[in-house]
């Protein structure tokens, strides 16, 4: 099979093809194991043609490439680009693999191409064991700050609605819908994670930001997964709506298996430049611990301001906390120190979504008729990313990269090694009173 054009296409382009786009034109030829030999080049020619590969084309220069790719997709009718993404200089798109070797033969000066493979929602009393509430007594409590939850959307609970809405804008990359919802719980989950504001529990279960508002992108479906290119969409997306919707973070509780060989993948891409337009990016670190090199993407960018989750004992006292075995690890990519900092992940109550997937399958994590518990990353992401909000809410001047700096000069330090807890547990108070000079 060694001559097979697939292979040897895998084989002479490894550098630009992804991984996984890698195996998935050897894979091609899974059924010729099976065949007859002298059927194998007229069944060749036949899977060339019709297998379609979801992928993400990276360009050298994207719009003196675009045209001339465009005419080699549409000389194949089973072909098409479907989205382009300015931002990071790339396209999605379904091709044959007829058709990427055709583009791989025409100096369509392509930089890499990407399988367009799988996100998920990274699942596996902690607004007061990181002292936001003591910060929301002084009226530091997120107002004015918007928060982008780019996860399977946001049901409108009493907790963001009530006794205003603070949910700003909803888009919707999977369904189209107009009016926000959530058909799995996830991400309506971690919006109150980072702004419930207890209405329904007469300020029990509490976000870290109770009066941010919320921007929710729904990029995952029903079942909490998704595409590169979804996610890609729903990110550039907040950064075309920036100034409209002045979105000021956004809180990434998904990720996919990071490439160890590819640091600058398109999650990636698309996080730092949301973090060079201005907006804060938390992301989740995965939920892969103890192990190490466990951190996901788009956790791995050195930009963004990776989480990893602490086990707070469901107490106040921070003394009996310690790291909760789910964590993913680091370092990550080119020995990047990651995670950056701990925040709480372990049984957070935050908000239901009634009828929502979650709900349905895990009844017994309801508490009460309006919240639900989970535990995971995902939890502890968006929870700093409503520090985050506080931050901002005193100090608007600031750029991202000096409220990073801000969290990471005042975290507490556990004791652990860094590619642990990086620079340790994140403490409200500490990160919005403190001066900063970076």
């Amino acid at each position: 099979m060694l001559g097979f054009s697939m292979i040897q296409l895998a084989r002479e382009h490894s550098d630009k093809f992804d991984k996984e786009l890698r195996q998935q034109l050897i894979h091609l030829y899974k059924p010729l194991r099976r065949t007859p030999c002298f059927l194998h080049r007229f069944i060749e020619n036949r899977l060339k043609k019709s297998k379609k590969l979801p992928v993400i084309i990276e360009f050298e220069h994207m719009y003196s490439a675009l045209n001339k790719v465009h005419d080699v997709v549409e000389l194949d009718g089973k072909s098409k680009i479907m989205q382009e993404f300015p931002s990071t200089s790339s396209c999605s798109a379904e091709l044959t693999a007829k058709t990427i070797e055709k583009l791989m033969s025409n100096d369509c000066q392509i930089k890499k191409i990407y399988y367009d493979r799988e996100v998920k929602a990274l699942l596996d009393v902690a607004s007061p064991s990181v002292h936001a509430q003591q910060l929301n007594q002084k009226g530091i409590t997120g107002k004015g700050i918007n928060i982008a939850i780019v996860d399977t959307g946001v049901h409108p609970h009493e907790d963001l609605t009530q006794p205003t809405n603070r949910i700003v804008a909803f888009k919707d990359f999977v369904n189209n819908k107009l009016e926000p919802y959530d058909d799995n719980g996830h991400g309506t989950h971690c919006a109150g994670d980072a702004a419930g504001n207890g209405f329904s529990s007469d300020l029990r279960y509490r976000g870290t930001a109770p009066e941010a508002g919320i921007v929710g992108v729904k990029v995952l479906n029903q079942m909490g997964s998704g595409s590169l290119s979804t996610i890609v969409s729903g990110v550039q997306w907040c950064i075309d709506h920036k100034e409209e919707h002045k979105i000021d973070i956004i809180s990434l509780s998904l990720g996919a298996a990071a490439d160890e060989s590819d640091c600058n993948d398109p999650l990636v891409q698309i996080v730092d430049k949301a973090w060079e337009s201005g907006i804060v990016v938390c992301v989740a670190a995965g939920n892969s611990g103890p192990d190490q090199r466990t951190i996901g993407t788009p956790g791995i960018s050195a930009k963004v301001i990776t989480v990893g989750a602490m086990d707070d004992q469901d107490t106040i006292n921070r003394t009996d906390e310690d790291i909760a075995p789910f964590s993913s690890r680091g370092p990550a990519c080119g020995e990047v120190s990651k995670p950056d900092i701990l925040a709480p992940g372990v049984n957070i109550v935050s908000l239901r979504a009634p009828g929502s997937f979650l709900d349905k399958t895990s009844k017994s994590s309801r508490v009460d008729d309006d919240y639900f518990s989970l535990s995971g990353t995902s939890m502890a992401t968006p929870i700093c990313a409503g520090i985050v909000a506080l931050i901002l809410q005193a100090h608007a001047e600031e750029s991202p990269d000096q409220v990073k700096q801000r969290l990471l000069d005042t975290a507490i330090d556990r004791g652990l090694p860094e590619y642990v807890q990086g620079a340790g547990y994140v403490d409200a108070v500490k990160a919005v009173d403190s001066s900063n000079d970076a």
